[in-house]
């Protein structure tokens, strides 16, 4: 698989090179998260692609009624970025990085 580096030097695969993985092959997806993404139609990573993060957490609040938990959100955003190439990180690094936006 093909991979190039990203600004800061953290390997990036090509996207459309993945091999095919089931949703909990993820990182950061457990049962919870991954009966979440089903509620929501996705079925495998490959369906995250191109998705807004912010729109999936917003649509799982409004199919569940109820407001979830902002690591959701967090966890949602880590997984798109997956499915778009980027290299795999922690859920929490995108709460520091939406906790520094929301200053």
């Amino acid at each position: 698989m093909k991979a190039s580096k990203t600004p800061g030097g953290l390997r990036r695969a090509d996207p459309r090179k993945v091999p095919a993985m089931t949703l909990q092959d993820l990182p950061n997806v457990g049962p919870a998260t991954e009966k979440d993404l089903l509620l929501l139609g996705i079925k495998k990573p490959e369906d995250l692609r191109g998705k807004n993060h912010l729109a999936l957490y917003q649509r799982l609040c409004k199919l569940t009624g109820k407001k979830h938990d902002v690591c959701v959100l967090d966890v949602f955003e880590s997984i798109v970025e997956v499915a778009n190439g980027a290299p795999s990180r922690p859920w929490w690094f995108y709460s520091r990085k939406r906790k520094a936006s929301d200053c």
